[in-house]
């Protein structure tokens, strides 16, 4: 039976400045927040270095990504203010 791959949402916060937040959708988390805090994203390369919130594993790709998009909504946001 074949492995299949993961997907993580993941929620970063800035060390600098703990206001600022970053979520993500990647299968390594580890080689992604490395990736985020050598300033090879443009997205947070200003804002780093990065800490890991939570990371949240999923199996399925599309529920990954949709988890993802509702937390960059507006009410996506304040569900992680409280939860995370």
């Amino acid at each position: 039976m074949p492995i299949e791959p993961k997907h993580f949402v993941y929620v970063l916060e800035s060390t600098r400045s703990t206001c600022r937040h970053y979520i993500g959708l990647t299968s390594d988390v580890s080689a992604r927040l490395a990736a985020h805090n050598d300033a090879r994203s443009l997205h947070t390369a200003k804002h780093g270095p990065w800490k890991l919130l939570v990371s949240m594993e999923f199996t399925d790709a599309s529920v990954a990504a949709r988890f993802e998009r509702y937390l960059k909504t507006g009410s996506g946001r304040a569900f992680a203010r409280r939860h995370f």
